[in-house]
């Protein structure tokens, strides 16, 4: 499921950014407007759509309807790419983004328990990555022998085939109270308690924070690295720009390893690690200025926000275990996740125009290290250890 759904969504995205400014003629403001306002609005409702998979027991179908409705509407991008219909797919894209990967954290978490669902969280992350590599490479292919629009044609076809992986899912194996974060004991007794009291939980508090600053200092870093690379590798933009993004990609499989074992070697260690790679990187960037090695500092990506990523879930589970909010909570950082890596742009790009890219790099370096330093002090271990 995870794979297919990786190749799923793989389909649209940049994808369609190509599609619509070299063959239907679109130009960049009016895709920017539009992708900017889609973000914004997807971003708004992550908290709801997480209130809705605490709730809801049709957790299958919330992937499978999602899967079809990304299809669908990819093909009706190609055949229709008027503005209202590509507004519809983007907007829907933009909510689909807070639905897949919580839905199926929720899954795994109603199928594992909190005991057995690090080493799950790990392996769905894995399979993801290898989607991620292979439709980027169906997808060239594809683009390459039969036009920009047989990539969008391909996506019924995975649907389809992520329906039969969803449905090969047993949905009485899905315990959905242990879904939505409530402790694996007597469920008639323990209930959700008001959204409010997540914000009296320390750790959900300090992750949120951490969070904020995180994605605010690592959002725009490979944005900038690109520019630079592009200046110092002329001729070659996107090649080191492609390289730059599968080092990254590639990295962050030996991170979802190290998730998997993540009850022996505590959550809090490797938080710590993946906020540690956001200074670190900036640092680096700003010094050196050789593409070689700006390529290759890309692996602290993958460290950062790949590990990051594939950790948040376990590490919010932890934080607010019990509650019977987990989706909902998921859904606040996502939003908090969101704003700050949106805010972070503008920010950055005025940084390099007023002082320049090495300057911009280490503000955010800066920034970074608060976050880190926040970890450090104010994170408790959210992820029990287990008996080697």
């Amino acid at each position: 499921m995870n794979f297919l759904l990786a190749d799923l969504r793989g389909g649209l995205g940049p994808y369609v950014n190509v599609f619509l400014l070299t063959e239907a003629g679109w130009d960049q403001a009016t895709i920017g407007a539009l992708m900017t306002a889609s973000g914004l609005i997807g971003i708004a409702f992550h908290a709801p759509i997480g209130a809705l998979i605490d709730g809801t027991r049709a957790k299958r179908a919330l992937i499978i309807g999602g899967a079809w409705a990304l299809a669908l509407l990819g093909v009706a991008i190609v055949t229709f790419p008027t503005l209202s219909v590509v507004f519809v797919a983007d907007v829907t894209m933009a909510l689909l983004g807070a639905v897949f990967a919580p839905t199926v954290a929720a899954i795994t978490l109603g199928l594992f328990g909190s005991r057995g669902v690090a080493a799950q969280l790990g392996r769905n992350a894995v399979f993801d990555r290898f989607g991620n590599l292979f439709i980027a490479a169906l997808a060239g292919v594809v683009g390459t022998y039969f036009g920009q629009r047989g990539v969008f044609y391909m996506l019924p076809l995975f649907a389809a085939l992520t329906t039969i992986a969803v449905l090969s899912i047993p949905p009485h194996a899905i315990d959905h109270e242990l879904a939505r974060g409530l402790e694996e004991t007597d469920h008639s007794r323990s209930r959700p308690y008001g959204w409010r009291q997540l914000f009296a939980e320390r750790p959900f508090v300090v992750l949120a924070l951490g969070t904020a600053l995180f994605h605010f200092a690592n959002a725009p870093m490979l944005a900038l690295a690109s520019q630079k690379l592009a200046l110092e590798a002329k001729g070659f933009e996107s090649a080191v720009t492609s390289a730059a993004i599968i080092v990254a990609q590639l990295a962050t499989i030996p991170m979802a390893f190290l998730v998997m074992r993540a009850n022996l070697i505590g959550g809090r260690t490797l938080l710590i690690l993946a906020f540690a790679a956001v200074p670190l990187r900036g640092i680096l960037f700003a010094l050196v200025d050789d593409p070689y090695w700006m390529i290759g500092f890309q692996l602290l990506d993958g460290v950062g926000a790949g590990l990051f990523d594939v950790l948040l879930p376990l590490v919010l589970l932890g934080a607010v275990q019990g509650s019977g909010r987990y989706n909902l909570a998921r859904g606040i950082i996502g939003t908090i996740q969101g704003v700050g890596g949106a805010s972070s742009y503008v920010f950055a790009g005025s940084l390099v125009v007023w002082a320049g890219y090495s300057v911009a790099f280490a503000v955010l370096s800066g920034v970074a290290l608060v976050a880190l330093v926040l970890m450090m002090v104010a994170m408790p271990e959210t992820v029990p250890k287990a008996q080697a």
